[in-house]
């Protein structure tokens, strides 16, 4: 069995769900199996280190990712919510700290996909999405997104880009994610997962 990777950062939860989602359309790919993996929040030096995010206790939740784990699965999808139209603080920190995979090309030819969840419906949620790429694509990986053969992308009226499944979670990130939003997440997780298999022969 084939894992791909979902590695996320979740604030409300919004997140969390879109990446269990994702996590369901890689599962439905014969041959492959979802990794869930979190990053820790990022605080300033002399602040104490918190839970896993998106984890209201230290044991709940999936495990911290490590750098094997992203050398261990055939692919990726990179999940945050948007922070000023970029991605969140802790999962740049935990790319920053990929610079050996990089220096020994490690990821080149693995394929990669991104989500997101906004406040607000033009939030950020495109200039997040690309702000993800640009590490991935540092790695040499193949970036997949979401092609207008897909119903919903062209239709919905929440979230959903071709650059990557998007949830536009309201103000206090309350809104829940949309039928078009959840079809368009496990579109993207069953795609990476058919792409990766292909490519890892």
């Amino acid at each position: 069995m084939k894992e791909v990777l979902i590695l996320y950062y979740s604030h409300t939860g919004a997140v969390r769900e879109m990446a269990r989602l994702v996590a369901r359309g890689v599962e439905g790919v014969p041959g492959c199996a979802a990794r869930v993996r979190t990053v820790p929040r990022v605080f300033p030096a002399g602040h104490a280190l918190a839970p896993a995010a998106g984890s209201p206790e230290p044991d709940a939740g999936p495990p911290p990712a490590e750098l094997k784990d992203l050398e261990e699965c055939i692919g990726i999808a990179l999940g945050s919510p948007t922070r000023f139209g970029n991605m969140a603080a802790p999962m740049k920190h935990f790319w920053d700290s990929s610079g050996e995979l990089w220096l020994k090309g490690r990821l080149a030819g693995k394929p990669a996909a991104v989500f997101t969840s906004t406040a607000t419906l033009h939030g950020g949620q495109e200039t997040t999405l690309v702000s993800m790429m640009l590490p991935l694509l540092h790695h040499g990986m193949i970036i997949v997104g979401i092609p207008n053969t897909e119903p919903d992308l062209t239709t919905t009226a929440s979230g959903g880009t071709p650059y990557g499944a998007s949830h536009h979670g309201g103000g206090a990130g309350g809104r829940p994610i949309t039928e078009p939003e959840r079809k368009l997440c496990i579109v993207l997780g069953r795609r990476l997962a058919e792409i990766a298999l292909k490519l890892a022969g």
